[in-house]
C-alpha cells in the first residue's frame, strides 16, 4: 500500500553559514535506513567540512551552482545537472557563488551522522 509523507523534517546543517535541509525520507522523518531524500538550500559562501561517507549520494541541482571537491578534482554542478559521489571517497560540498544553490540529495543507504565521517575541526 502506498504511503504519503505529509511533510519534511528540518535537519540542522553543518557548515559555516545557515543551510536549510528538509528531509522527506530518511532516518529522521520516516525512520528509513535504506534511502534518504532531502531538499537542500544553501546560501552563497556556504562550505561544509570535508567527509568520507559510507553511502552513495546522488545530488540533483535545481538552482544555482554546487561545488563538489574531491582529492583529485573540483566539480561545478549547475542547475539541471547531477553528480554522484561514491562510498569511501573524500568530498567537500560548497556554494561559493553569491547565488548559492538549491538541490535534492538522495543517499543510499540513508544519510547518518555515524556514516558521514566528517573531517575533524
Amino acid at each position: 500500500m502506498p504511503t504519503i509523507i505529509p511533510s519534511a523534517t528540518r535537519i540542522e546543517a553543518a557548515g559555516n553559514k545557515p543551510k536549510l535541509i528538509d528531509e522527506y525520507v530518511g532516518r529522521v522523518n520516516t525512520q528509513s535506513e535504506n534511502v534518504s531524500i532531502a531538499h537542500m538550500r544553501s546560501p552563497g559562501g556556504w562550505v561544509e567540512p570535508g567527509q568520507t561517507p559510507a553511502f552513495q549520494e546522488y545530488t540533483i541541482v535545481l538552482r544555482g551552482e554546487l561545488q563538489v571537491e574531491t582529492k583529485e578534482e573540483t566539480f561545478v554542478v549547475k542547475a539541471g545537472q547531477v553528480i554522484i559521489t561514491h562510498p569511501g571517497e573524500w568530498v567537500r560540498y560548497s556554494t561559493p557563488s553569491e547565488e548559492g544553490a538549491e538541490y535534492i540529495a538522495v543517499c543510499t543507504p540513508a544519510f547518518s551522522m555515524d556514516t558521514v565521517h566528517r573531517d575533524e575541526g
